[in-house]
């Protein structure tokens, strides 16, 4: 279920659903605090803390901010990595779990795939955890990039592929 699926059907529990649901939702599922979100959200402080001390029951309008601020925050959790999709052989090569671009840092989340199916479902995937990227082979790529919206990068490994082609050029010399 949805995190804005679960705030809806907190409602409709009755007095003290929704402010459970939101309690849950900002716990487990975003795992940050009321301020954090409101600072994330641009949602008043004041109205969320009202709502989480059970001071007040949220209006109608209130409700909707907050489903939209957790709807943009569960397609974009700011999980602040960049997916990699390639064969566990790959993967276990990759040395740097955090690049540094810029002044900020960002983590390389791994997601393995030995088949063209496997790449489309990991892609999905990444894009759902958060992913501000994905990394993948040329040979599938376009496809992906038609499914997602975050951005394709293609990574074309130059020296692996060398050796790839010496090893049976040397057998076949």
């Amino acid at each position: 279920m949805s995190l804005e699926n679960e705030l809806i059907a907190g409602i409709l529990r009755g007095e003290g659903g929704f402010r459970e649901a939101l309690r849950r939702v900002l716990k487990e599922d975003l795992r940050m605090s009321v301020h954090e979100f409101c600072e994330r959200t641009g949602l008043s402080s004041s109205t969320v803390y009202k709502i989480m001390q059970e001071e007040r029951e949220p209006n109608l309008r209130t409700v909707r901010s907050v489903i939209k601020a957790v709807r943009k925050l569960e397609k974009h959790p700011g999980g602040n990595f960049i997916a990699v999709i390639a064969s566990r052989p790959v993967l276990d090569r990759i040395e740097e779990r955090i690049v540094k671009i810029g002044d900020q840092n960002v983590r390389v989340k791994e997601y393995p795939a030995a088949t063209m199916e496997e790449a489309i479902i990991s892609a999905v995937m990444a894009e759902k955890d958060g992913a501000l990227a994905v990394v993948c082979a040329p040979i599938i790529a376009p496809t992906i990039e038609k499914i997602l919206t975050i951005p394709v990068s293609v990574v074309i490994p130059r020296e692996s592929m060398l050796r790839a082609i010496e090893s049976p050029a040397k057998r076949t010399v």
